[in-house]
């Protein structure tokens, strides 16, 4: 599988945000999906051992966002118009767990793609359903001053 880019400072693949999850996303063409392991530690919880669910639904974001870049490359970065989450159980801190994201559809200048967290054993946490759309020319004169660190990271993660 191929890795994506990522970021300085996005809390969710950022690679120097202190505070942030540093996940690294994978590009899974045979499958048409995006997706990462992650194990989210008992900082991010919400009830003790289970991860608080405005994380859950930025990892979901995260996730099911990069999956246009599978046939659009960085060009397909997009900004989320809506998004439903459901909250199937719990999900535990400290657990292995992979996120899996992919398209639903594309028309015109938007997206429909979905999410899912699952535990080891394949039983699905959460999951989610968005409507993502072109960004705003002001994001996209934003973005040309961090394009240019945005990058697949070396071995070491830098």
């Amino acid at each position: 599988m191929q890795r994506q880019p990522t970021s300085r400072m996005c809390f969710v693949c950022g690679r120097e945000n202190p505070v942030g999850l540093k996940l690294a996303f994978y590009e899974d063409h045979a499958a048409n999906q995006v997706r990462a392991e992650v194990m989210i530690p008992d900082q991010y919880q919400g009830y003790p051992g289970v991860v608080h669910g405005g994380i859950i639904s930025t990892i979901l974001d995260e996730v099911s966002g990069r999956a246009v870049m599978l046939e659009k490359g960085d060009e397909g970065l997009m900004v989320t118009l809506r998004m439903t989450t459901r909250f199937r159980r719990p999900t535990p801190t400290d657990t292995p767990l992979t996120v899996v994201g992919w398209v639903e559809q594309v028309s015109g200048v938007g997206a429909r793609v979905a999410g899912e967290v699952r535990l080891t054993d394949g039983t699905v946490t959460a999951d989610c359903q968005s409507l993502l759309a072109e960004p705003p020319e002001r994001f996209k004169e934003a973005w040309k001053t961090e394009k240019p660190y945005w990058a697949v990271p070396d071995q070491d993660g830098s």
